[in-house]
């Protein structure tokens, strides 16, 4: 039960009697992220979290990681009976989180919906002209927000008075003052019990509960194909260390959570505050393994103190390399020197921590020699497992109107760092997914032999198991079935432009 209070009286209300709000992730899979586990929808928690604190009852239907298609989501979404239906988009999964929502108006079309996340955020306009399921469009940072959006629905008060929403009245478009981003992100709500925790596992640690936490948002530096610095307006905010320790021994005990994912987009940038955390965890003596993404300057920069990662159970580290090409690293304001990487893989081999890292393909003015030149950089490098995506332009970032003449694939769910969807004005997407099945085919083949004579170690076992399930994945088969079948149609392509 709760205790709610209205002008000055106290009321019982039980759960059954609060008006709910479900939140739905929409069926979509590209593939990629999958491979290695089913990841837990960190957002929102933290939004469900926001709801309760309206004094409304939240539900978290993960139909993504249960792997649930249109037919179970329409079931689930008629057995709630939610008063309000919520999803959160990316650009790749906008359209299957409208069609969610327009089965949810459907089944009862006085359901109140509201679209979150980085696309809409951008994009909220074209939105709300595409489609009559959405009522409102919750702009940036959420939590907030969406509280004060549902106080107000519940009060009957006008919710043009909210900031940071956008909705049609009359059919005209409102979008409210914006919302200034939260001052402290350590008292964020989470509605940890929410989640159906058995759905949520890593497929190359065995016996694993797969969880995540956040230990900051944002990131400050101005690389122009991420919409993660835009949607956070190019500021960084971090949480108490003592506090994400709390958190990670709070999931370890309640949730019997192992392998957690940090989610930060950047964790390690205050070099201070990031030691004081490692140190926290430390001192819990948690058996528990961490994986993150960071920048190679901030491994260089602690590189004497990578034992203390390892001690605090990071035992998996991602980098986005993009390029051989350090004009292109420039034009994207990547701020990263090719020369002073490869040490990092050095560094973290020494440590038995497992390297990842990402490369870009399909760049404006890419070639087949550019292509082959990064394809050589990853083997040079040599990190443990490599990535290879294809540049994509987010119809909201900066100039994506320049870039619209190249763009040969207008189905947003193509916009996935999977699919080529631009063309580079000298090679066709042909050539790019057959480049990209030939970097991982001659990138895997020579690792295999490597990890096969590793001594055996926690990091043998995870390697061998991560490439095994890569490898049969249907994302990489499909890709290699597109270099085997196009590899003559792509050199003719090549030979017919007449260049590289």
């Amino acid at each position: 039960m709760q205790l709610i209070e209205f002008q000055g009286r106290c009321q019982i209300k039980t759960a059954a009697t609060l008006q709910k709000v479900l939140f739905v992730t929409p069926p979509y899979h590209s593939g990629v992220d999958e491979i290695a586990g089913r990841w837990i929808p960190l957002g929102l928690v933290y939004l469900a979290g926001a709801v309760r604190q309206a004094q409304l009852a939240a539900e978290i239907y993960d139909a993504m990681a249960k792997g649930h298609g249109w037919s179970e989501i329409e079931e689930r979404l008629r057995r709630s009976q939610a008063d309000y239906v919520a999803c959160s988009a990316l650009t790749a999964t906008i359209d299957d989180s409208l069609k969610t929502l327009q089965l949810a108006k459907r089944i009862n079309p006085r359901t109140v919906t509201i679209l979150g996340g980085v696309h809409p955020s951008f994009m909220y306009e074209e939105v709300l002209a595409s489609s009559a399921a959405v009522d409102y469009i919750v702009i940036g940072e959420g939590e907030a927000t969406l509280r004060h959006l549902l106080e107000a629905l519940q009060a009957g008060a006008d919710p043009g008075t909210v900031p940071g929403i956008a909705f049609l009245r009359d059919g005209a478009l409102v979008k409210t003052a914006g919302r200034p981003l939260l001052e402290s992100i350590d008292e964020l709500p989470a509605a940890w019990d929410l989640l159906e925790w058995a759905d949520y596992y890593s497929l190359v640690i065995t016996g694993s509960r797969l969880g995540a936490v956040s230990t900051s948002r944002g990131c400050d530096h101005d690389c122009t194909f991420c919409s993660q610095q835009k949607f956070w307006e190019k500021s960084w905010r971090a949480r108490d260390p003592r506090k994400v320790a709390d958190e990670l021994e709070l999931l370890y005990k309640s949730y019997q959570v192992n392998v957690f994912l940090i989610t930060d987009e950047y964790p390690t940038r205050d070099a201070r505050r990031w030691e004081a955390l490692l140190d926290a965890v430390i001192a819990k003596e948690l058996p528990i393994h961490l994986l993150m993404e960071t920048r190679a300057a901030d491994i260089i920069r602690d590189r004497e103190i990578l034992w203390k990662y390892r001690k605090a159970g990071i035992i998996y580290i991602s980098f986005g390399i993009e390029t051989a090409d350090q004009s292109a690293l420039d034009a994207l304001k990547k701020e990263q020197v090719s020369d002073e990487v490869k040490q990092v893989f050095d560094l973290l081999r020494e440590e038995e921590i497992v390297s990842e890292a990402s490369f870009m393909v399909g760049f404006p003015d890419e070639t087949p020699e550019s292509i082959k030149k990064t394809m050589q950089l990853a083997q040079q490098y040599n990190p443990d497992i490599a990535n290879f995506f294809t540049f994509t332009p987010w119809p909201y970032a900066d100039g994506y109107r320049e870039l619209e003449p190249l763009i040969s694939v207008r189905d947003y769910a193509k916009y996935n760092m999977v699919d080529p969807v631009l063309e580079p004005r000298r090679m066709s997407a042909l050539q790019i997914d057959v480049a990209i099945a030939d970097g991982y085919r001659r990138f895997y083949m020579a690792k295999i032999m490597e990890f096969m004579t590793m001594k055996a170690s926690f990091k043998r076992d995870f390697l061998m198991r991560i490439t095994k399930l890569f490898m049969g994945s249907p994302f990489v088969m499909k890709k290699l079935r597109i270099g085997i079948l196009g590899k003559i149609p792509a050199k003719i392509e090549e030979m017919r432009r007449g260049k590289g």
